[in-house]
């Protein structure tokens, strides 16, 4: 007997059949696993994340025209919720970051705490100024200008999910090169 197509397990899906559902993550479950890892690099956050995909697939399957076949629809969830768990990884580092900073300008003399806040910032700068051009632009555009992503996506002309990418890698970056100069 020949296996239901995509089209025919969302419709026994949207009629109620719960063994459908099983069926679709039974197929995609495994690529999804694949899709998140190669973005996350850890099995535990990767699993937990596929179990997320999984969810908001279910939740937003009634919402789902068939325009794309199902994998891009499913794929499409997971790269967000594989973006959102860096963005959750990112604020945890930044915080860690901003410790370690705040640490370091404790202590001392007032003009020692302030020459230390002086090049800081000149750091900082060094960092932002060596960012690739895009990841330069989002960073100044949500960290200095405070914007939302949404608002970047749309002066960027780029889309969000690539905009939340783009500041994470240049967040890593400026930590990395922080890290490395006060060594």
């Amino acid at each position: 007997m020949q296996s239901p197509s995509d089209l025919e397990l969302l419709e026994k899906v949207n009629a109620g059949d719960a063994r459908a559902y099983s069926e679709i993550v039974r197929r995609y479950e495994q690529r999804v696993f694949y899709v998140v890892k190669r973005m996350l690099n850890d099995d535990d956050e990767s699993a937990d994340a596929t179990q997320e995909v999984f969810i908001k697939l279910h939740d937003s399957l009634k919402k789902f025209r068939g325009d794309a076949n199902l994998y891009t629809y499913i794929y499409r969830i997971a790269t967000n919720v594989a973006i959102s768990y860096l963005r959750k990884r990112k604020v945890r580092a930044v915080v860690r970051l901003d410790e370690m900073v705040s640490n370091m300008l404790t202590g001392g003399n007032e003009p020692q705490r302030e020459s230390e806040q002086g090049e800081l910032r000149r750091l900082v700068s060094e960092a932002v100024a060596a960012l690739p051009t895009q990841q330069k632009q989002v960073f100044i555009l949500r960290f200095y200008e405070e914007l939302s992503y949404e608002e970047i996506a749309q002066i960027m002309h780029r889309s969000m999910g690539a905009m939340k990418a783009n500041y994470f890698h240049a967040v890593k970056k400026i930590g990395d090169y922080l890290k490395n100069a006060m060594r």
